[in-house]
């Protein structure tokens, strides 16, 4: 589930594993240890989008099974998105719908419940086998493909009316300019981008912790995040056993940026004050069933939605 800043300069990473008191720490690699590893800058970026692609492959029959991916009441008849991201999107009854970082599927194949014509798309193989069996066992239509997200424009040579993509995308992204022209280059005239994603706001804070605090960059640079710790956002307490993923921090900015050079025209942006998850240990659960900054506070972004459109 999502950011880019083109890499450069040297190889950095921030460590936030069990021996991190809580603060980032960083330090470039140097010289000598790049020369002795042999691996050049952007081969190592590759190897940490590889690290991650594992980690998902792991996550797959972990989040099949959770409670927060709920697959029985999906199996039901219910759907996986919710209230923002329907909304956003409107109606799509008769439209062709790309939905990039898919996952293994629910949210692809609740929009062929609504009426597209869907085709979801994810790096990980077990998680587009997993998507093909709902399809196929629920006799939905739809098409999934195993992609990198990048190798989309010699892979798909057809362009769709709408590109979906939600929740926890971006951060996954080594390169957000890529990444917007990727989307523009997927749209047909007239055609557009639906992007509901976490605030990078919301991401400064602690994750770990009840104690409301900064830990994590708003800006990205050439280094990533390393993350060492168990379990996933959907199962907290699985047994992993690859544990450390790699993420780059997505600005508004740079979103926004990166969609503007590729050619689009941005026709909506909208923050939210609420999301569907506990983002955050000190976040409270309100009556409507979402989550929020606990009573007396200020409102804190959680979410924001945008539409972009292709001319």
């Amino acid at each position: 589930m999502d950011e880019r800043g083109a890499p450069g300069g040297p190889v950095g990473e921030h460590r936030l594993d069990g021996t991190d008191p809580g603060w980032v720490t960083w330090r470039a690699a140097t010289a000598a240890e790049l020369v002795a590893d042999r691996v050049p800058i952007e081969a190592s970026v590759d190897r940490r989008v590889e690290s991650n692609r594992r980690w998902w492959d792991q996550m797959v029959p972990i989040h099949a099974a959770s409670p927060f991916y709920d697959v029985e009441r999906f199996r039901a008849g219910g759907l996986s998105l919710d209230e923002i991201e329907r909304g956003e999107v409107g109606d799509v009854r008769g439209q062709s719908l790309l939905h990039l970082q898919c996952h293994f599927g629910l949210g692809t194949l609740s929009w062929a419940r609504l009426g597209a014509r869907v085709t979801g798309v994810d790096y990980s193989a077990p998680a587009i086998e997993l998507a093909r069996r709902l399809a196929a066992e629920l006799g939905l239509e739809a098409r999934f493909l195993c992609s990198d997200l990048y190798e989309l424009p010699d892979r798909l040579q057809e362009r769709f009316d709408v590109v979906f993509t939600s929740y926890g995308v971006l951060t996954w992204l080594p390169d957000l300019a890529r990444w917007g022209e990727t989307v523009a280059g997927l749209l047909r005239p007239g055609g557009r981008l639906h992007l509901v994603e976490l605030h990078p706001f919301a991401g400064m804070f602690d994750d770990e912790t009840t104690e409301v605090r900064l830990r994590y960059p708003y800006f990205r640079g050439a280094e990533a995040i390393r993350i060492e710790r168990p379990g996933s956002y959907a199962a907290p307490a699985a047994p992993t056993d690859l544990q450390v993923t790699y993420s780059w921090p997505a600005p508004v900015s740079a979103v926004l940026g990166a969609l503007v050079d590729a050619g689009l025209r941005i026709e909506s942006f909208r923050e939210f004050g609420s999301c569907g998850e506990q983002l955050r240990p000190w976040l409270v659960l309100g009556p409507d069933g979402r989550w929020t900054a606990p009573p007396g506070w200020p409102a804190v972004p959680l979410l924001y939605a945008l539409r972009a459109r292709a001319g």
